[in-house]
């Protein structure tokens, strides 16, 4: 696989120094990306740059991630209106090791390959390092007007910001730098990717090992991915689409991918999956005769959240998918587990009931009219269920006299009443 070219079809290719290609045809070349560890896990922002280092496995080079436990007690200027919370030692080994946890299921780490992929911490050799080392040493290589120069020094020091740039943030560039200059000396690396708005910091990286040592390194750049409405891409109300499934559950993280326009669709297909170019557009052709199947979000859908997460995942959020926009079965209303249940029915009324009064059998109109507020009177109650429009987890109710008792409990909490195809209520037991 020539790793240019599938970078290129896919649109994952926003720059490149000369000579890049020439060196990854030349021999096996190691490569890193940052990653920032400012939290215990990665989100979907980060995925671009993650897909960049399996692309890059998968290519026969050997991919280096590495996690910025200094830079992140710095912070990056690069896009940034302001500087970052600091964070201390414990907390940076705990996101370290969360993050790696998630970039096994994309990278091979422990296989005897040569181009197994390796994980690194910058604060490893930084932490033992002197401000007098560090200036004498590195400092006197680069210049202050060539680190003037940057984009995101020019940006934070022009009429945009009010706050200036702390003498922290400025050297930055320096410290990531450093980190390249570190890794071709220790590890052979010759290359650094990642999103467009480090160009600035990588190619400080590049002239740094070419002042100190005389070698070449290379910079290769992913465009920042957008929403086709030119919003930012990965955000939602609630905030973050996390990859950690305690922090946004697979069904969510489905619904993301299965909510994307078309346009994006067929651009994110091409970038977040593994589905070759033929596959990709055959489905995109398949698409567009008949958009209202929404064949590429189901597909993209599908992929990512089985790379992510499982196939046991993705099919639970399937059937959960289901049982909210009305195929769904009592069955699989009872397969759900508790974090995918909440998720779906989030945002719906709730009702607290007595757990005793359920174990102990209520009558559905007094448990619906009386005990709750799912309808405002027992006539309206009465009328609905004679007109079929009752449901009581996913099962018509067709008697107001069947009572409600501990078998109806979903796991041994919950009472899911549906009144019509839309409204649904969760009575909560407790």
């Amino acid at each position: 696989m020539n790793f240019v070219k599938e970078l290129e079809w896919r649109g994952m290719l926003q720059g490149m120094m000369p000579r890049t290609e020439e060196q990854l045809s030349k021999e096996m070349t190691a490569a890193y990306v940052g990653i920032d560890p400012t939290a215990d896990s990665l989100h979907i922002g980060h995925l671009v740059s993650v897909m960049m280092l399996k692309h890059f496995q998968l290519a026969g080079h050997r991919p280096i991630a590495l996690v910025g436990g200094a830079t992140g007690m710095i912070g990056d200027p690069s896009g940034k209106s302001q500087e970052r919370n600091l964070l201390d030692e414990p907390t940076l080994r705990h996101n370290q090791q969360c993050i790696q946890n998630q970039l096994e299921k994309f990278l091979d780490f422990k296989s005897d390959a040569p181009n197994a992929a390796a994980l690194v911490n910058n604060y490893d050799w930084m932490k033992e390092f002197s401000f007098l080392e560090f200036i004498r040493d590195i400092g006197k290589h680069i210049t202050v007007n060539y680190m003037m120069a940057k984009d995101s020094v020019k940006k934070r020091l022009g009429e945009e910001s009010k706050s200036g740039m702390s003498f922290t943030e400025f050297t930055y560039q320096l410290v990531q730098g450093y980190d390249f200059l570190h890794l071709y000396q220790t590890q052979g690396c010759k290359l650094q990717m990642g999103g467009s708005d480090q160009w600035g910091n990588i190619t400080t990286g590049t002239e740094l090992i070419r002042r100190k040592t005389g070698g070449e390194a290379f910079a290769m750049t992913c465009p920042l991915i957008t929403k086709a409405d030119g919003t930012k891409f990965g955000k939602t109300e609630s905030g973050n689409v996390w990859l950690d499934p305690e922090r946004t559950s697979p069904y969510k993280f489905y619904q993301f991918w299965l909510n994307t326009s078309d346009e994006d669709a067929e651009r994110y297909i091409k970038i977040f999956t593994l589905l070759n170019q033929e596959e990709i557009e055959s489905l995109a052709r398949e698409h567009r005769e008949e958009p209202h199947r929404r064949l590429l979000q189901k597909k993209l859908a599908e992929e990512i959240t089985i790379m992510v997460h499982s196939k046991e995942d993705y099919e639970m959020a399937v059937e959960a998918s289901q049982i909210l926009f009305g195929k769904g079965t009592a069955e699989q209303l009872r397969k759900l587990n508790e974090s995918t249940f909440l998720s779906v029915f989030e945002g719906v009324p709730q009702f607290s009931v007595s757990k005793s009064e359920i174990e102990a059998g209520a009558n559905v109109i007094d448990l619906l009219a009386e005990k709750t507020q799912v309808f405002p009177s027992k006539g309206e109650l009465r009328r609905t269920i004679k007109g079929n429009g009752l449901s009581i987890n996913k099962e018509k109710v067709t008697d107001a006299e069947v009572v409600i008792g501990k078998e109806f409990l979903i796991g041994d909490k919950y009472i899911l009443a549906q009144k019509g195809k839309k409204n649904y209520f969760l009575l909560i037991a407790e």
